[in-house]
C-alpha cells in the first residue's frame, strides 16, 4: 500500500520511503533528519551532506520530473539554485513516490537578504525560457485534492471549498500589469538560503510554471504586509531590488487572498499527524471568516 492510500503522509512513512530510495541510489543513509513536512517531506540526510525530497505521491511524479530538468537548465545558466546530487538517477520512485536527492546548500538554514532576493528573482525572471514546456500556473489545482485528504471539521473544508470557488472566478477576471513568463511558483525567504561560502541560493524547484510575474512577488509583500514577518525596509530593499511593488497594483488583494487560501490548504494537509497545525489552521481560517488581522498567523 502506498502512502497515498493512507489517512496521512507522516513523518515515519516518508523516513522509510526514503531509506529504500537511499537503498536504490545507492546513498548512505545515515543520520537522517526531517526538516518539514508539506506537499513533500524534506529531510537532511548524512549531517547536512545531501537534502531529500519525498513527494507524497504518484501525482508528484510530473512535477518532480520537471524540477529535475527545471534544476539542470538552471545549472546550465549558471544561476545559484538548489544543484542534484549527480551520481543518482533523478527521481527515485518508490511505490510511486518520487524521492530526489540534493547537494546541501549550508549546515543550517541562513537566509538571504530581502534585497538580495529581489536582484535573484529580477535575475530569474529575464533568463531566456527553457527549453522545454513548463505547465500554466493553476493556482487551484492541489485545493481540491488537499481538502479531500486533510483531516478538518466538516464546516472548515466547507468554508475553505466556497472560499476557493469564489477566487477562482475573481482570479479569472484579473488583469496583469507585468508580462507573463516562467515563474518559481514558491518565492519567499524560505526558498532562498545561503550556502557555505554566504552566496543565496534558490531551493525548492517543483512549482516552477508560466504564468504572470506578480505570483513571485506576492509571498515577500505579504510576509510584509499582512503578516508583520518582514520590515518595511526588508521590503523596501525587496522592491528596490527587483523595481516593482506588487501592491500597487489593483489585482494585489484578491491574489492575496488566493496566496492566503493556499497557505491554508497547504498546511491543512498536516492537521491530523499535527495538532499544532491543526489549531493553527482553525485560527487562520476563523481570520479568514471575520476579515480579522493575520498578524497572529505562525509561519510553518
Amino acid at each position: 500500500m502506498t502512502t497515498t492510500e493512507r489517512t496521512e503522509f507522516d513523518a515515519d512513512a516518508a523516513e522509510a520511503i526514503l531509506r529504500r530510495a537511499c537503498a536504490a541510489a545507492d546513498v548512505d543513509p545515515d543520520v537522517i533528519e526531517i526538516l518539514r513536512l508539506g506537499d513533500h517531506a524534506v529531510f537532511r540526510v548524512d549531517g547536512g551532506r545531501i537534502i531529500a525530497r519525498v513527494g507524497r505521491g504518484a501525482d508528484r511524479l510530473a512535477s518532480v520530473r520537471r524540477e529535475v530538468a527545471v534544476a539542470r537548465w538552471l545549472a546550465d545558466q549558471g544561476y545559484p539554485a538548489a544543484r542534484l546530487v549527480t551520481d543518482a538517477e533523478q527521481p527515485v520512485v518508490i511505490e510511486g513516490h518520487p524521492v530526489t536527492f540534493w547537494e546541501g546548500i549550508a549546515d543550517g538554514d541562513t537566509y538571504a537578504s530581502t534585497a538580495e532576493m529581489g536582484v535573484l528573482l529580477r535575475r530569474l525572471h529575464a533568463l531566456e525560457s527553457p527549453p522545454f514546456s513548463l505547465p500554466r500556473l493553476q493556482p487551484f489545482d492541489k485545493v481540491t485534492s488537499r481538502l479531500e485528504r486533510a483531516a478538518i471539521p466538516e464546516s472548515t473544508r466547507a468554508f475553505l471549498r466556497s472560499m476557493a470557488k469564489g477566487l477562482e472566478a475573481d482570479y479569472g477576471r484579473l488583469e496583469f500589469s507585468l508580462p507573463s513568463g516562467h515563474l518559481h511558483g514558491d518565492f519567499n525567504v524560505g526558498n532562498v538560503l545561503r550556502d557555505t561560502a554566504g552566496h543565496p541560493t534558490v531551493i525548492d524547484l517543483d512549482g516552477f510554471a508560466t504564468g504572470p510575474r506578480e505570483w513571485d512577488l506576492m509571498q515577500t509583500a505579504m510576509y510584509y504586509d499582512s503578516f508583520g514577518w518582514h520590515t518595511e525596509a526588508e521590503y523596501a530593499d525587496f522592491v528596490a531590488g527587483y523595481g516593482f511593488d506588487v501592491r500597487e497594483w489593483d489585482g494585489y488583494t484578491v491574489l492575496r487572498s488566493v496566496r492566503e487560501l493556499l497557505m491554508v490548504t497547504w498546511l491543512s494537509q498536516n492537521a491530523g499527524s499535527n495538532p499544532r497545525a491543526a489549531d493553527e489552521v482553525e485560527k487562520r481560517v476563523a481570520t479568514l471568516r471575520s476579515g480579522g488581522s493575520r498578524r497572529d498567523w505562525a509561519p510553518f
